[in-house]
């Protein structure tokens, strides 16, 4: 299955703390459970103003409708295997 990486911008991102980032991710699981099985995060990178994400899904669309249900950015998506 492709791997996708996805670019969020977050300005100031890299000020929230291990608490806030937690929340967060609790958002993207909450929504990771609405959808088929089959996409699945495998980690995060935070820098100073951007967001990387790294997931497993069938089609860039599931990534977009993770992106669009939960109301987070994906200013860009790349994939790779």
């Amino acid at each position: 299955m492709p791997m996708y990486i996805i670019e969020r911008k977050v300005p100031g991102i890299h000020t929230l703390d291990q608490e806030e980032l937690a929340k967060v991710a609790g958002k993207s699981n909450a929504v990771l459970a609405q959808l088929p099985r089959d996409i699945q995060w495998k980690r995060s990178f935070v820098t100073e103003d951007k967001l990387y994400c790294v997931y497993r899904a069938p089609s860039e669309d599931l990534i977009r409708q993770h992106a669009i249900t939960g109301g987070f950015p994906a200013d860009r998506i790349a994939r790779f295997d």
